[in-house]
């Protein structure tokens, strides 16, 4: 029997967390606000707005490359650390810190164009990243936890074998940390965050890729 689609998958999700009492249905939680305009594609791995001087250090994005692992838990903490971890003083766009996450899409095909979506949520646009680049705004996110949550369990149960083998939901928990310059001075603020995180691993394939992110803060319990 082939495989569920997302929306199909939905559909049992919801049912699951309606009967746990849950205020939200999952499809809502995965999907996101749908994206009102195309996403750029995202410039090459590495690429910087200027070329340096030659006594100034190259920066790069190469280091931000997912890992490939089987294990859901830690591969989902790395994506909450490629998000949110950013620096809007480096010359770099939203979408250049957006392609690690989703060069390690559904190989399938089948979740990216949702997961563009989801991903385009998680990040200013260009022109509050402007705004930001202006106060020399950077942000990272201290992780708390990372867990497989109580409903995943009966949402897979409910679906009767027919969820693609090796799809895990993973919620992480943790505090967004961000630091800039505010009329001349140093300022900090920091903000509790939560999402989960939908992976797919072994057996499905040889390690774990993402297939779609929550809503920020609408995360599966």
């Amino acid at each position: 029997m082939r495989n569920l689609t997302w929306r199909q998958i939905a559909v049992i999700l919801g049912c699951v967390l309606t009967f746990a009492t849950l205020a939200i249905g999952v499809y809502g939680l995965v999907r996101g606000p749908e994206a009102t305009e195309a996403t750029p594609a995202p410039r090459t791995t590495g690429e910087v707005a200027s070329i340096p001087d030659a006594a100034t250090p190259v920066v790069t994005l190469e280091d931000r490359a997912l890992p490939h692992t089987t294990d859901p838990i830690a591969y989902a903490r790395a994506i909450a650390t490629s998000l949110f971890d950013w620096d809007t003083s480096l010359g770099f766009l939203p979408t250049d810190y957006a392609a690690a996450v989703l060069a390690d899409a559904d190989p399938s095909g089948e979740e990216a164009p949702g997961l563009v979506a989801d991903v385009a949520t998680y990040l200013p646009s260009v022109d509050q990243w402007l705004d930001l680049g202006a106060m020399e705004v950077r942000q990272s996110i201290e992780i708390d936890d990372a867990y497989v949550p109580e409903s995943w369990t009966a949402a897979v149960r409910q679906a009767h074998g027919h969820l693609r083998p090796g799809t895990t939901a993973v919620t992480v928990t943790g505090t967004r940390h961000r630091s800039g310059v505010w009329n001349g001075e140093s300022a900090e603020s920091s903000h509790p965050v939560s999402f989960t995180v939908f992976v797919a691993c072994e057996p499905s394939f040889d390690r774990c890729h993402v297939l779609r992110l929550s809503q920020l803060d609408n995360l599966l319990r």
